[in-house]
C-alpha cells in the first residue's frame, strides 16, 4: 500500500479484526473496549469477544450506534473449543481476518510458595494458552488469503520488571507472552504476518478499580490518586492510551513493524 493511501478514519478500512476481552468489567471504558471502537472507528468490521455476552454486546451497541459493523460472541479464551469457534464464526461472517487483538489477562494474587497449582493453570490458561489457540486457528486462514496480518497481544511492564504486587503467575504467564510474540513475529514474517506485543504500565481502567470493590468510592478515588502519583508524567494511562497504540499496531502504517514490544507506560520503567 502507498503511504498516501493510509487516511485518518480508514486505516483499517476492508480489515476484520477479532478482538478479545471486548466488554468492560464495571462501569466505563476497559481496553479491549476502546480498541474494538477505535478500530470500528478506523473503518474495521469487529468481532466482540468476552466472557460475558452482555458485556460484549453493550461494545457492539455502541459501534453501531456510531455507524460501524460489528458482532459480539460469548466465549472462555481458555478453553480450545471456544476460541475455534470464535474462529470460525469470523470466517462464516465476515470472510476473513485481519487483525487479532489478544487482550484478556487475569490476576490471582500469590507468591512462588503461596500460589496453588490451580491458580496457576488458570492464569496462564487465560493469559497465554488463550493466544497460543488464537494464533493456532487464525493464523492458517492469514496465510490462505495471502494479504499478511496484523496480531497484537497485550502484555505488562510487570513482564520485565520486579513488581511488589504478589502476581507470581501473572508475571510469569506476560514475561512469556513477550517471548511468544517474537517467535510468532519471526516464523511467520515471510507470510506478512506481523506480530507486536504492547506492554502496558499502570491504568485506570474499570478492570483495575474492580481490586478495589469493598472500597468506598471516595477511598478508590484516593487510590487512583496515589497511583497517579507513582507515574513519571503524574497520571495514570486509560483505556484509549492502550487502544491508539493497538490502532497503530494493526494499521499498515506500522506494516514493517514486528516483534516490537511497544512499552505504554508514561516512562514508568525509565
Amino acid at each position: 500500500m502507498d503511504d498516501t493511501e493510509i487516511r485518518p478514519g480508514a486505516r483499517l478500512k476492508d480489515k476484520v479484526a477479532i478482538v478479545t476481552g471486548a466488554g468492560t468489567s464495571g462501569e466505563g471504558m476497559g481496553n479491549g473496549k476502546a480498541a474494538a471502537i477505535l478500530f470500528a472507528r478506523e473503518g474495521a468490521e469487529v468481532i466482540a469477544v468476552d466472557l460475558s455476552l452482555d458485556a460484549a454486546q453493550t461494545t457492539v451497541d455502541e459501534i453501531e450506534a456510531e455507524g460501524g459493523n460489528a458482532m459480539a460472541i460469548a466465549a472462555d479464551v481458555s478453553k480450545r473449543e471456544d476460541i475455534r469457534a470464535v474462529v470460525d464464526d469470523a470466517i462464516k461472517s465476515f470472510g476473513h481476518i485481519d487483525v487479532i487483538h489478544n487482550n484478556v489477562g487475569i490476576e490471582i494474587a500469590g507468591d512462588p510458595l503461596t500460589t496453588t497449582e490451580e491458580d496457576w493453570d488458570r492464569v496462564h490458561a487465560v493469559n497465554l494458552k488463550s493466544v497460543f489457540m488464537m494464533c493456532k486457528y487464525a493464523i492458517p486462514h492469514m496465510q490462505t488469503r495471502g494479504r499478511g496480518g496484523a496480531i497484537i497481544n497485550v502484555s505488562s511492564v510487570a513482564s520485565i520488571r520486579w513488581s511488589p504486587v504478589p502476581y507470581f503467575s501473572y508475571h510469569t504467564s506476560k514475561a512469556a507472552l513477550n517471548h511468544m510474540t517474537r517467535v510468532i513475529a519471526r516464523q511467520y514474517a515471510r507470510d506478512h504476518i506481523r506480530c507486536n506485543v504492547i506492554l502496558l504500565g499502570m491504568m485506570d481502567t474499570p478492570h483495575i478499580r474492580t481490586y478495589y470493590h469493598d472500597k468506598s468510592p471516595d477511598e478508590v478515588e484516593k487510590i487512583m490518586r496515589q497511583r497517579d502519583a507513582h507515574c513519571p508524567m503524574g497520571k495514570q494511562g486509560t483505556a484509549w492510551d492502550a487502544a491508539h497504540a493497538a490502532l497503530f499496531l494493526a494499521s499498515d502504517e506500522a506494516r514493517y513493524i514486528t516483534g516490537a514490544a511497544l512499552v505504554v507506560d508514561g516512562g514508568l520503567t525509565l
